[in-house]
């Protein structure tokens, strides 16, 4: 059997090595974290999740490693929306200005009906249904379920 440089590069194999990196160095983060004493006994500390996740990446890096075909065999997405990405990346960009400024609701809300519009849905009782009820909705199991203090905004804290 042989082997081109075309097969052995292909891009679910270099993915997958990237992400077996970032797993690779997160798990050095990990044994990093400090422990308070006494939990080197305990089953579960700060460190265990972690751990747990990085096994998880490591263990689906390889296999994808292992598994990956060449682009031409895999269906892989041959054409890129460069236009789609750079528009996320701003997206984004401003989710993380907003945040500070509008708080979590309103600017995650609007995040996720900018980013609807962009990927094409323009129907808006769909557009503004998917992203006011479940930002609302995930705003109340944070705050009133789980008890985390989310900020709600310089524009809202000057009132």
């Amino acid at each position: 059997m042989s082997y081109s440089s075309s097969s052995l590069l292909c891009r679910d194999r270099v993915g997958a090595i990237i992400f077996l990196l970032i797993c690779l160095c997160y798990g050095y983060q990990t044994s990093l974290i400090p422990l308070f004493p006494g939990d080197e006994y305990e089953p579960f500390t700060a460190r265990t999740l972690p751990y747990m996740l990085t096994f998880a990446g490591i263990f689906l890096s390889l296999l994808l490693i292992i598994s990956a075909q060449p682009d031409e065999k895999s269906g892989a997405v041959l054409g890129f929306n460069w236009k789609l990405l750079i528009g996320f990346i701003i997206l984004m960009v401003l989710y993380g200005i907003g945040l500070t400024w509008l708080g979590f609701v309103l600017a995650t809300s609007l995040f996720l009906l900018a980013g609807f519009y962009l990927l094409g849905e323009r129907r808006k009782p769909i557009l503004f249904g998917a992203s006011f009820p479940f930002v609302t909705g995930f705003w109340l199991l944070l705050t009133k379920g789980l008890d985390i203090y989310l900020e709600p905004g310089y524009l809202f804290l000057a009132w």
